[in-house]
């Protein structure tokens, strides 16, 4: 941990200077307090830096949540060891994951998928925000249990034991993302409107009390749930896949579930604040939470340790090193072929810009994390499914 300025911690021994210089700004806004930790896998974002926890007084920042509010992951420690598992037909479990799951941005379910499917829904209709949700993506009951693209993922991954867990990483999809596009042009035209000069635009915010902080709050809560429940119905499809591949019912030993773009009332430094973890999880002593490697890299779940310098957090994942442009011009897909050897996967170029290249080292972020969590099972991927 190293104290860049008065209202700035570093927990990042890996970034840029132009990452640096994002999460200085965004630490010079007024209302920020007690300071923004930087987290390990810290990268430029839209605004306010991504791996970085934003704590705000009386006021709230919808960039600095992202525009896919709610993103996270869930896993699943399944009885199974890897002996049990027909490994000679993985390619089959991938096939039917891909075919039960929508992948790729834009696709979406045809209709419901199930009674538990409808039941999701149901509460997602009873919760204040689904108002805005209606009038901005009519079709959001069809979004639910899609993946999207990019480094959203499913993976069935064994552990340091052979035991097997299923693990997934997606949001709100598009329903939340125009969600966070409304209102972050909706926080400019109130900054602008009140003369207000940013140092990014997109920092532009919301003052707590004013109609428009509580609209917003309204559709970030029912977003994030909508993300979490996302999440579930997902994995509901992965159980049911992965049962039928290896012929015999699962039992959820243990399951995580949780947010790394999202806002919580929480107290921190003797304040109630509302912080904002854009690429970061809760580390609060004893949360379960977890950090997912790049494709074809390790994963961890761990436990909080309540780091009060870092606000109770911890990073998300490996973190970008290069953009998805710079990706697809530096790597090949014979290296991609070589990093995915012994894995069920896509076998794409698509998937270029997620070479692990292009992420941090995990190892480092981990290394770097060691005061916020604490390791308490490291998983290694056996069958990775994206959307291009």
């Amino acid at each position: 941990m190293g104290a860049v300025t008065t209202k700035l911690v570093n927990f990042a021994s890996i970034h840029e200077d132009s990452t640096r210089e994002q999460a200085e700004r965004a630490s010079r806004m007024p209302f920020i307090h007690p300071h923004i930790a930087l987290m390990p896998d810290a990268h430029l974002g839209k605004g306010a830096t991504v791996g970085s926890v934003i704590p705000t007084l009386g006021a709230i920042i919808p960039a600095a949540v992202g525009v896919d509010i709610g993103c996270g992951m869930m896993a699943v420690q399944t009885q199974y060891s890897a002996a049990d598992l027909p490994l000679d037909r993985a390619g089959e479990v991938h096939a039917a994951i891909s075919r039960a799951v929508p992948l790729s941005a834009g696709k979406y379910n045809h209709d419901v998928h199930s009674d538990s499917t409808a039941e999701r829904i149901g509460e997602l209709e009873s919760l204040d925000g689904v108002d805005q949700a209606n009038a901005i993506a009519p079709n959001w009951r069809l979004q639910l249990g899609s993946l999207g693209s990019g480094n959203h993922f499913i993976e069935i991954s064994l552990d340091e034991d052979e035991r097997v867990w299923l693990f997934l990483h997606s949001g709100s999809r598009g329903v939340g993302n125009r969600l966070a596009q409304k209102h972050i042009k909706i926080a400019q035209q109130q900054c602008a409107k009140r003369w207000i000069v940013l140092p990014d635009p997109d920092l532009a915010y919301l003052v707590e009390g004013d109609p428009e902080f509580w609209s917003y709050m309204q559709a970030l809560r029912w977003a994030q749930r909508f993300a979490y429940l996302n999440r579930e119905e997902m994995m509901t499809r992965v159980v049911d896949c992965f049962a039928d591949w290896v012929g015999g019912a699962l039992e959820r030993v243990q399951e995580v579930n949780c947010h790394h773009n999202y806002t919580e009332r929480e107290r921190h430094m003797g304040k109630d604040v509302w912080l904002s973890r854009k690429g970061a999880i809760d580390a609060h002593e004893g949360v379960m939470g977890l950090i997912p490697g790049s494709m074809g890299d390790l994963s961890y779940v761990v436990r909080g340790k309540g780091h009060r310098g870092a606000l109770c957090s911890s990073p998300h994942g490996a973190g970008r090193n290069h953009s998805r442009s710079a990706a697809k011009k530096l790597f090949t897909r014979a290296d991609l072929d070589e990093r995915m050897t012994g894995i069920a996967w896509g076998e794409s170029d698509a998937f270029l810009d997620e070479h692990p290249q292009a992420y941090k080292p995990i190892d480092v972020v981990m290394h770097d994390a060691q005061d916020l969590v604490e390791v308490v099972h490291t998983l290694r991927q056996i069958v990775n499914v994206k959307g291009d």
